[in-house]
């Protein structure tokens, strides 16, 4: 019988170590490059006879997977040869949802488009929606787009993650989502945040297993408990939806417990930019500029505001400022504290809508904070911050988080992100 690349005998026990006949070729041909079967791009090798696809098996030297191939990416050759795939372009010949239809060549093709397109651009390009679909296009659409004239136009990451995307760029400058990956060799607590098993799953699952054989906890948030969530030391089983109110909820627990760390977020994030209190006013909820524009953090140090770019500033994260003009400002991370400190976030507050225990909410807060603050990562690689600061160690958390389109392709899927991020 043969489970995955291994073979095995009616008495034999499973092993490990796949038969070393299996390597061997299945046709005359083998082709190496990736599985499109999900965006992961794991190593494939692709025997082929006779210019046919015979089998589709993992690259052991590819990085990203290292030889292993999941159901999907098996499944490619199904794909490749469905009876369904279509081969050439289809007019519709009947009424529209009647499912009738005929081939037509290309060039038949381009040329009603073509005319339909031609007609649209003259008249209004707004009337055009246009969508694609994976991500090889993706990029090009919005080019295509402006260039025809119309502003309503989407592509697959639409419609998949880009709450997620948008949601890290908007807040953190870069985000954790699908290929940003947790760093799998120093982590101790690791968080998932609605993660299936249909994408990105073999650099997952390996990174998992180092997890599993350092001892680290791994919590799985998720509706069901499937694949990561069956293996994982703890399953949160929340309610679909409310995912960013969980998020909301062990911030506030962290902040009410006073376990943040404050000298980062003085050091290396906006947290202490002076933000604009003005009610009614053009600039309200605006950073505070200087005349060349920069913003402004109030440096506790000396006691008086500096551009926040300043190397020697040590911004303050507290208080309220009296700007020049007379206006008031606060640092962005009292606004920060007055919203996640909010009742409405409290685990007492959000446990019915979770469906998560008030003293599960804080306990994991307790055990995230124990992870990250009674022990640290140093690393000896150098590196320069963003205000142009070298430093020659990089000092980290042992916590990982990883989400992915549970959580964002929703209708607020991109502020539950936001929650993450912050979180």
């Amino acid at each position: 019988m043969t489970r995955g690349n291994h073979l095995f005998g009616p008495d034999e026990p499973a092993s490990l170590a796949p038969d070393p006949a299996f390597r061997e070729p299945v046709g005359d041909e083998v082709r190496t490059t990736t599985c499109y079967m999900c965006a992961c791009r794991c190593g494939i090798k692709v025997h082929l006879r006779n210019g046919r696809i015979r089998y589709i098996q993992g690259n052991r030297e590819h990085p990203v997977n290292r030889g292993v191939l999941c159901a999907k990416g098996s499944a490619g050759i199904m794909n490749h040869y469905s009876p369904a795939r279509l081969r050439k372009p289809l007019l519709r010949t009947g009424p529209r949802g009647s499912g009738e239809f005929r081939e037509i060549e290309w060039e038949e093709a381009l040329s009603i488009a073509t005319s339909w397109l031609g007609e649209i651009r003259r008249t209004d390009p707004r009337k055009l929606a246009f969508f694609t679909g994976r991500d090889q296009s993706q990029a090009l659409t919005g080019w295509w787009a402006s260039q025809f004239g119309t502003p309503n136009y989407a592509a697959h990451g639409g419609f998949c993650s880009v709450n997620m995307a948008a949601a890290g760029l908007y807040t953190i400058g870069g985000s954790f989502w699908e290929f940003g990956e947790p760093d799998w060799e120093h982590a101790r607590y690791l968080v998932l945040w609605g993660v299936a098993e249909d994408h990105d799953s073999n650099p997952i699952k390996t990174g998992l297993a180092k997890l599993k054989e350092r001892g680290a906890h791994i919590v799985s948030v998720n509706p069901v408990r499937t694949g990561y969530s069956a293996i994982a030391d703890e399953w949160l089983p929340i309610r679909p939806g409310t995912d960013g109110l969980l998020a909301l909820a062990l911030a506030h627990e962290l902040l009410r417990t006073r376990r943040v760390d404050l000298d980062f977020l003085a050091r290396y994030t906006n947290a202490g930019w002076l933000v604009i209190r003005d009610p009614g006013g053009a600039e309200d909820g605006l950073f505070a500029r200087d005349e060349a524009g920069r913003p402004l953090v109030r440096d506790r140090r000396r006691g008086r505001l500096v551009a926040a770019e300043d190397p020697e500033a040590e911004p303050s994260l507290t208080g309220e400022v009296e700007l020049e003009d007379g206006r008031r400002a606060v640092p962005a991370f009292v606004l920060m504290v007055e919203r996640c400190l909010d009742p409405a976030y409290a685990p007492e507050a959000v446990a019915d809508r979770t469906g998560i225990a008030a003293g599960r909410i804080r306990r994991i807060a307790a055990e995230l904070a124990a992870a990250a603050f009674d022990s640290n990562i140093a690393l000896e690689v150098p590196w320069t911050d963003w205000r142009g600061v070298r430093h020659e160690r990089s000092v980290g958390r042992p916590v990982a988080m990883h989400a992915m389109r549970g959580i964002s392709a929703r209708s607020n899927g991109f502020h539950t992100c936001r929650a993450i991020h912050l979180l």
